[in-house]
This record gives structure tokens, sequence and C-alpha cells, in this order.
């Protein structure tokens, strides 16, 4: 059925005598629909005998079409033949004799059987599958050698009325191909049917055992075909996304983007791919040039404000997918919707997009006709959702290293600690030869001692309102103040209108400040305040002075009054800077024990990581008396930064407070380094409640008076065992009596958290009165209170 540079050597001649015989036999069953046909045909066989015999001219089938399909009809049922894609040919060759409406409208040439160069296999496979096919009918027939035979046939094709490609699966049916033979058969040897059940490639070898001209084929082949489309675009877009330039170069998008219309069967789509990268989104989309195959590079750049109060936010904040079947209808347009509109488009389809449960962006559809996605588009979108996941983290995940790349060129990516092991891995991956192998070997540490310590601001969040309000209803009273003055000297109802809602604001702020006011007030301000100053400074004499003033007391950069919340963000940053400097100098000292692996976090106050243990060092035996050292290393740590921060007190604009604790835990765990987050994190659930109770321990409370358990100025040491409690109970006495700590230790229950139950602390007030006689702590005085709590001990 296909040229090739394998010429197809068999005779073949249509026949309709099988099929004539199979109505025969339907008549005789003494079916009242067939027989009536049946005699119909009989007739008409009468007046052309020439159907009885193998037919070489096909033109008689024109002359003759209507007992051609009636013939057919129990092939090709008439009911189905506007629904159904199928044809009838003459065997193994290029002639059809009978298409159905629905093939024929879609097949771009005249002849339906010649595929031409839409099929998926090369003409030479085909034209090979075809003698194959051949041989084994005459195998079947006349050597009882028979065996499975499929050579899967994929068409593209042009839909006329979408003008997007179409994918049909061809079958073909061989019942109605009779094998005549024409000479004597030649003897098939054990060695041959060995080697054609084995299915070999070797035309000429298929030949010599089956030589053509012994044998002739008569009938007519089947071929049908059924819509793969959606599968074919499925696969090909689960291959397209797996490419590492899929998303991100403008001949991978745009690939994408039109595999994505013969998806949904709609030529006139747009699709955009939007990143969440902090407070930053990049959109990618067909429009973008995509030059340097970066996400960061080639993406437009947009901040999340942008999209406030959209249907893009709504998507993101409840992590579910919308569809809006006609924007002109949507009720409360915001900017986003509006500028969609002015576009053209008038159906929106959003998704957000999550890998491993992280949140990474939005998938969008849009197109420009209302009513556009029905039920059936949303689900075949909903499967595609988590491929254009995995590719948008792979893409964040390029980006995230090429950072991390250049952090570890300026600074120190992984501690140096465990750099040994990841060398290690890396020499094993390069060692290795499998090329299947595409990721470092895991890297874990088992049987390791946590310490985690954390010193947090007291009351953060709110003197962060305090601030909020303060600079609000600041920025609010010079704007009265500016409006009053222009009323005086031009009264405009407009000003009254503005002077009330200024005046109504300011109340809400005082009464009652919300989470979302930060961003609504200067939204507000923005948009109807700020138009009114620019009319006033053109049209009212001496306004220019107090706009001018009250522009000048903005803060540039965000347009808003931000004094007081300077103030704060600058008091917790110098605490954060003093501590964690602090911190990493006497780390040094630590370091000089045993090593081990240090991490600090700063957000409201700094939270220190330390993991050590016999497996983190390469060539060293570790040893019990390190961890001993380590803790009352920390604890006396602790109190340094207790005074540390004490001291920023009197020079910081705010007097902010730390309150400072310590986590115990005397069981060792295990911790893994998770690629994808480039962090160590506990390995197993068991270990899991170390994490659990570092998150939630500041906010726990006292059993039975719902104090805080952590208080400016004192330590808290949390712990679950009593033998926990009697080791720390002698680092305290030995700071006690060195003066770090003031004299007596509370015991107290610990209210139980979410999923933690059991814990007791104890907690102790630094001695704020004492001579700092050294700067940091000293090595010696770790190692004398070691071996003082373990004399005690003995």
């Amino acid at each position: 059925m296909f040229e090739s540079t394998i010429e197809f050597p068999f005779k073949s001649v249509l026949s309709f005598s099988g099929l004539i015989d199979l109505w025969r036999q339907l008549l005789s069953s003494g079916g009242s629909v067939e027989t009536g046909i049946m005699k119909a045909v009989e007739e008409e066989l009468q007046n052309k005998p020439e159907f009885t015999e193998p037919i070489t001219d096909l033109t008689v089938l024109e002359k003759s079409r209507g007992l051609v399909d009636m013939l057919l009809n129990i092939v090709f049922p008439p009911a189905f033949n506007d629904r159904d894609y199928g044809a009838a040919f003459v065997p193994f060759q290029n002639e059809t004799i009978f298409v159905t409406p629905r093939f024929k409208r879609l097949w771009p040439s005249e002849n339906c059987m010649d595929f031409g160069n839409v099929t998926s296999l090369d003409k030479k496979r085909w034209a090979m599958g075809r003698i194959v096919t051949a041989c084994h009918l005459v195998l079947k027939t006349f050597y009882h050698v028979d065996f499975s035979i499929d050579f899967p046939l994929i068409v593209r094709l042009l839909d006329p009325h979408t003008h997007l490609d179409r994918f049909l699966k061809i079958t073909f049916d061989t019942r109605f191909v009779e094998v005549r033979q024409t000479k004597k058969l030649k003897p098939l040897s054990d060695v041959d049917r060995e080697w054609v059940l084995g299915q070999g490639d070797d035309a000429k070898r298929w030949l010599e055992i089956v030589p053509p001209d012994r044998f002739m084929f008569e009938g007519f082949g089947v071929c049908r075909a059924v819509d793969v489309t959606d599968q074919e675009v499925l696969s090909s877009l689960k291959r397209d996304l797996i490419e590492k330039e899929s998303l991100f170069s403008s001949e991978g998008f745009s690939r994408l983007h039109e595999k994505l219309c013969i998806y949904l069967g709609q030529p006139d789509l747009k699709m955009d791919i939007s990143a969440f990268r902090g407070d930053e989104i990049m959109i990618l989309n067909p429009e973008h040039k995509m030059e340097k195959g970066c996400i960061f590079c080639d993406s437009e750049h947009c901040m999340q404000a942008d999209f406030n109060g959209s249907v893009f936010a709504d998507v993101v904040e409840k992590g579910e997918q919308r569809v809006i079947r006609d924007l002109q209808r949507l009720e409360n347009k915001s900017r986003v919707e509006q500028h969609m509109l002015e576009m053209g488009f008038r159906s929106l389809f959003v998704a957000p997009l999550y890998y491993q449960d992280k949140f990474q962006g939005t998938f969008s559809v849009k197109s420009p006709q209302p009513g556009a996605f029905s039920m059936l588009d949303t689900l075949k979108l909903h499967e595609i959702t988590p491929l254009f996941s995995m590719a948008l983290n792979r893409g964040m995940e390029e980006l995230n290293a090429r950072v991390q790349a250049i952090i570890k060129e300026k600074c120190t990516a992984i501690h140096p600690s465990v750099e040994w092991r990841f060398n290690r891995a890396a020499l094993n991956f390069i060692e290795q030869e499998d090329p299947s192998v595409t990721e470092l070997e895991p890297i874990l540490f088992p049987e390791v001692y946590p310490l985690y310590g954390a010193s947090d601001i007291r009351d953060s969040s709110d003197y962060r309102n305090a601030a909020l309000q303060s600079d609000l209803v600041e920025q609010f009273e010079m704007l009265q103040n500016i409006i009053e003055l222009a009323r005086k000297q031009k009264p405009l109802p407009i000003l009254d209108a503005i002077n009330h809602r200024i005046r109504k604001n300011m109340d809400e702020i005082r009464d009652n400040l919300k989470s979302g006011d930060e961003v609504d007030k200067a939204d507000f301000i923005r948009k109807e305040v700020e138009p009114v100053l620019d009319h006033l400074l053109e049209t009212v004499p001496g306004m220019r002075t107090p706009i001018r003033s009250y522009r000048a007391a903005l803060e540039p950069t965000i347009g808003v009054i931000y004094h007081k919340r300077k103030d704060f963000e600058n008091s917790v940053s110098r605490i954060n800077e003093a501590v964690s400097a602090y911190l990493d100098e006497e780390e040094e000292t630590a370091q000089s024990f045993f090593p081990h692996y240090f991490e600090k976090m700063k957000t409201d106050g700094v939270d220190h990581t330390i993991y050590i243990g016999a497996s983190m060092v390469e060539d060293l035996k570790f040893d019990m008396l390190y961890l001993k050292n380590l803790r009352l290393w920390q604890l006396m740590v602790m109190c340094g930064v207790a005074w540390r921060t004490e001291d920023l007190k009197a020079s910081a604009a705010m007097p902010l407070e730390a309150a400072h604790l310590i986590l115990v835990q005397d069981t060792p765990l295990s911790i893994r380094f998770r690629p994808d987050e480039r962090r160590f994190d506990v390995d197993g659930a068991y270990d899991m409640r170390h994490e659990i109770i570092k998150k939630r321990i500041d906010k726990a409370k006292i059993k039975g008076n719902k104090e805080r358990l952590t208080q400016p100025g004192k330590i808290a040491i949390v712990y679950s065992h009593g033998r926990e409690m009697r080791e720390y109970m002698k680092y305290i006495e030995y700071l006690q009596d060195e003066d770090y700590l003031e004299k007596g230790v509370e015991r107290l229950d610990l209210e139980n958290l979410q999923g933690v139950y059991g814990l007791q602390a104890l907690r102790v007030a630094v001695n704020m009165e004492a001579v700092r006689r050294q700067p940091f702590v000293a090595p010696e005085s770790v190692i004398k209170g070691v071996n003082t709590c373990s004399v005690a001990a003995a």
C-alpha cells in the first residue's frame, strides 16, 4: 500500500467471492433483513456475473457502485458510515474500492490508501511490514505456522474544520483475503521455521522462504481507524515536558502551545505559565522571546501585588483550579481581567501548579470564545497540569542551582564539616559507569545528636502592628491637614468626601488594625487620594509646599510613611545581626571541640541547629564527652546572647526584648540531605517528633497558669526525660557558681502541644549584672565545666 524502496513482490487481485459466500451463509440462516438484501444482491449478480470472478478492471466498480455498496453493507453498516473511519482496498495495494464519508473528508489526497508521509512508520519499515504480513498469511494457510504480528500505524492528518492535527490509529483486517497456490509448495525446513518465528527483518530471506511466484492473493482488505488524538498528544506532551528545553525555549514552548490547541481541538487558545519566586512572578508565554534557556532571563517579571483581587490571586489562595466561562459577565473585575478583555479574550482556565505538595505557580489557558471550556475540557486540562508542574519545578531547580553556584563561588553553600561526604558522593558518581544513574547517592548521617537553640524577639507581632498603625495614622493625619487646607482655599464637595473617607480609614486603623490593612490603605491612598493631590498641586495656590513636604516624608521605594516600621525593622535587624555574628564567632570555638554541622536562621530573632555524631566525621572517633562539651558551650553561649540583646536595648529605636530557649534530645536521630530543598532534614517518621517540637515550642505555655514559657532575660531548657534534666541541672549549678546564671531554678510542666505531650522545662534567669570578663566563651572554661559536672555526677 506504500511506495517504497522495497517493491511488493506478490500478485494480488480484487475478488468478492468470499464476501458473497458470507452473504449466502446469512441467507441460509433465515435472517429477514439479510434475506431481503441478499435477494437484491443475487438479482444484481445475475446481471453482473463478473463480480463472482476476480476483477482486474476496477472501472467496473464505478459502473456498479450500488452493487458494491450493497455487498459491503455487512462490513461497513450504513448507520455508522458517517461516524466511523474505514475503507476497503485491493489486497496489499493502494486502490480503494470503498471509503466511509468521514474517512474521505479527513484524508488529504484522492486515494485514501496512499498514506504517503503521514504515517508513523517510514516507507521502508512499512513495506517490510507488508511483506511479513503477506508471508504470514502464506505460512499460516499452507504450513500451519502462526505467530502474532502487529505493525503499529499512526497517521497524522489535518482537520479541515479546525486546521489542527488529528491522529488516527490504523488497523488492517485480512479476513476477506485468500491465498492461492500457483506452483508447487517449497518444503519448510526446521531452520527456516525457527527463523520466521523470530520475525527477522531481512526481506530477501523472507522471500526465499516464501517465494512470491508460487502464491497470489485474492479478495479485499479492510482498513479501520480510531481517533487517538488525545492519547497521542498527551504522550507527546509528556515526552516534550521531560526535555530540558520544553518550557524554556521559543521553539519548545511553541510546540507545547500547538499541542495544547490540538489536545483541546481549539486553534485560537493562548497558554501562560507563571512561576512564583518569593513576591515575584515570572510569566512564560508564546509572545515572549526565549533565548537563554533560563526561566528568569526568558520571562516577563511581575509582582504578586499586581494580581491582587484577580481570578489568579483567588486560585493561588484556594489552591483550586477555576474556569471563567465569560469574562465579560464576571463581577468585580480586576485590572487583570479588564486587560484580558481588552486583548480579546472571553474564556479563562486557571490551575495552580504543585510539585510534591509545594506550590510552584499557575497554568492558564485563554480563549477569545465565550464558553470555550466544557467540563470535558477541564478534565483533560486537569490531567496535563501535573506535567507542567514537573517541568516548571525542573526550571526552578535549575534556576536555584545557578544561584547556588554563584553563592558557593562567593560563600560556602555546604557546611565545611560535611563537605567531605559530598565530595565522596561526587567521586562515586563520576566513577560509576551506568548511564541510567543520574542522581547522586543519598547522603545520610545516622545516629547523630541534635542541639537546638532559639532567641526570639518577644511580642514582635505586637510591635510590628503598633508600628504599622502609627505610620498609617501619621500618613492619614498629614493627608487630612492637606485636604482641609485645600478646602479653605477652594471649597469643593469632592474634598469633603475625600476628607470623610480619610477620617473613616483613620478611625478604622485606630480601632482595629486588620491583616490586610497595610495593602488596602496604601491602595486607597495611591488610587484615590494621590490623583486629588496632583490636581490640587496644579490648580490651588499655596498647595505646592505642603504637598511636597508630605511627599518628601514618604519612603521613596514604596510611597508610604515608614518611620515606626523602619525603627522596628532596624531594631530587629540590629539584634539579629549582633546575635548572628556572635554565634558565628563562638561556633569557631565549638568546632575545636569536635567537628559538627551548624546552621542558623534569622527571622524575628535567630535560631540555630547543631548535629554531632560519629557518622558526620570521616576519620575521627566520636565520644559522648564531645556532646557534653557542646551542650555546656551552647548554654554558655545563650547567656552571651542574652547579655548582648540586653545591651542593645539602650541604643535601639525600639527597646525590644528577647527570650531564649534550648531544646534537649538525648536520643540520636538520622538526618538526610534533601537535594530538592538543598538542606538537611530529619529522616524517618519517628525522628520527625524533634522537628515538630522545634516548630511549636516557642508558643508553649506552663501547665496550670497559661504563662508563656519563654520570658525575657531567662533561658528555658525543654526536655522529655529525667536523665536530660539531671544533666542540665549540673550545668546550671556550675554556671551559677561562675556568675553566668542567677540562683534558683524553676521546674515546669508544659501544656500539651499539638501532637506533642509530656514536655517539661527548666527555667533560669541570666545574671545581667555579671561582669563580662571575656567577650566570648573560652574553650578552657567549657572543658573545666564538663570536668566539674562529671566529678559531681560520680
